[in-house]
């Protein structure tokens, strides 16, 4: 239930993945809790015939669970039921349960009834986009300016004692490149180093190429300073975001591509202690006015920089005067 509370809409498979030692065994009990009301599941009906995998949120009863171990109101029937009734016609509600699908392909390598031996390594945080937004804001960046960074998700994974966090791009094909290449304006902007590595995960290998082929034309040789890398949903082993299918983005994208696993990464963001968390995947997460954050968040600002290509409202390197 903390799960579904936490990121709202999770399928069949993921919630199988991540909790349960057999498929069959998730569709046994998550039927025995929808009957009670505990959980609420949906499917789309595709226009030539068929429906998709079981999507389950939180029923009414579940939602007062919820609301009672928080110690808060809970919703009315009538506001509950609205919000699951947009939900399931949520317009990126695709999007969302493949940012689920990545995560949960994360949490995975923890379920204690899974063949993994723990070797890859841990999701040790998921946070989704909104909880990501809440906390990764200041009123003044590098630049001086107001930055804020809307990431689809942000985690921390753990492997042999490293510990990369990371930023989430989730690409479906739906935004231009340009779109998607602009969004790292506002990660420059902020301290995303201080914070963990950029991760832009595309829906095929030849989108992922046109991307950062893209990017080296879009920054022109100008340094963002974050550290990026991407992946392709449709290469071999791709199902399983731990494994060797990044790839990190220099600025002089030639020659061969190199693969990485995801805990040879660079590490990014600070270290900090694990506490018994009130939502699963959360026992890496930063407190509240965490002494060993918040300095990050409110450092002084860097010194002007040269004018980047996303200060054109063309997207091209601005020129230099004379």
């Amino acid at each position: 239930m903390w799960l579904l509370a936490e990121h709202q809409v999770l399928t069949t498979g993921q919630i199988a993945s991540v909790e349960f030692s057999s498929r069959r065994r998730a569709q046994d009990r998550l039927a025995r809790l929808r009957s009670l009301g505990v959980l609420f599941a949906f499917r789309d009906s595709y226009m030539f015939g068929g429906t998709s995998e079981a999507r389950y949120a939180l029923g009414y009863i579940g939602a007062r669970m919820i609301a009672a171990a928080r110690a808060v109101t809970p919703p009315t029937a009538k506001a509950h039921m609205q919000r699951l009734e947009r939900l399931a016609f949520l317009p990126t509600l695709t999007h969302q349960l493949g940012v689920n699908g990545f995560f949960c392909g994360l949490a995975a390598h923890s379920n204690p009834t899974g063949t993994d031996d723990g070797g890859a390594g841990r999701l040790t945080q998921w946070w989704p986009e909104r909880r990501s937004a809440e906390f990764f804001w200041t009123n003044q960046g590098t630049d001086g300016g107001e930055a804020r960074v809307r990431p689809d998700g942000y985690g921390c994974w753990e492997s042999g004692g490293r510990a990369v966090r990371f930023f989430l791009e989730y690409d479906t094909g739906t935004e231009s490149l340009r779109v998607l290449a602009r969004k790292i304006a506002a990660y420059s902007a902020f301290y995303t180093d201080r914070f963990g590595v950029l991760l832009f995960s595309l829906h095929s290998a030849r989108r992922e190429q046109a991307f950062r082929a893209g990017l080296v034309k879009f920054l022109g040789g100008h340094d963002p300073g974050v550290v990026i890398a991407t992946t392709a949903r449709d290469l071999p082993g791709a199902d399983d975001p731990a494994g060797e299918v990044w790839t990190l983005w220099s600025g002089r994208d030639h020659g061969p591509v190199t693969r990485l696993t995801l805990a040879n990464l660079p590490e990014r963001g600070p270290r900090v202690s694990h506490h018994a968390p009130e939502l699963p995947y959360g026992e890496a997460a930063f407190q509240p006015g965490d002494k060993a954050i918040m300095p990050l968040l409110t450092a002084a600002p860097a010194p002007p920089r040269e004018p980047a290509w996303w200060d054109s409202p063309s997207g091209l390197t601005p020129r230099r005067s004379a």
